[in-house]
């Protein structure tokens, strides 16, 4: 049965279903959210999908374990600011599992590591987000780099981050050798 996730946001919405929130890994995609440009497709080499998420261009496929997050802002807090922090800090803590120091920027939105190993100034996305809220009730979500081929992110101009000192990274590329199990846990 093929999960439809729109109109699962729905039943949420109107008290039918329960939240949810849904781990997989996808076959390799760029998706493209609702700032998204055709111009920062570089090279099509995998199919792209006009995903409705908030964002640009981004890479998803083996080895990044994404979280689809269902949930009802309204018995929370109905704060899409607040929200997209709290996500940003789901992320922070996950890594922290690993020993990896995960940051937020102000001026670019995920997560990001510093890498002196490569001078100084420069960071690399560790985790991405982008979301999108129907009636206070969330969908899209975040992805994490565990171990997915970086090379695939150089057919995009990943989420629209074109400063040199910026680039992609990942648990592996980092030294370390987790599973998505391993991450599944630190996430939950």
């Amino acid at each position: 049965m093929l999960f439809r996730s729109e109109s699962h946001v729905a039943d949420i919405a109107e008290g039918r279903a329960n939240e949810l929130i849904w781990l997989l890994e996808h076959p390799p995609l760029y998706t493209s959210g609702t700032s998204g440009r055709t111009t920062d497709l570089l090279d099509p080499r995998f199919p792209i999908f006009e995903s409705g998420r908030g964002g640009q261009l981004t890479y998803h496929g083996p080895g990044q374990r994404v979280a689809y997050v269902m949930l009802d802002l309204k018995r929370r807090r109905p704060d899409v600011r607040a929200y997209v922090a709290s996500l940003e800090e789901w992320i922070i803590r996950t890594l922290a599992a690993f020993n990896v120091r995960g940051e937020r920027r102000e001026d670019r939105v995920g997560v990001w590591v510093a890498r002196p190993d490569k001078g100084k100034g420069f960071e690399d996305k560790i985790a991405a987000i982008g979301v999108r809220l129907r009636r206070w009730v969330s969908f899209h979500g975040i992805a994490i780099n565990v171990e997915p081929k970086l090379s695939h992110f150089q057919g995009i101009v990943a989420c629209g981050v074109t400063d040199p000192r910026y680039g992609v990274t990942s648990l592996a590329d980092l030294g370390l050798t987790a599973s998505m199990t391993d991450v599944d846990i630190a996430l939950r």
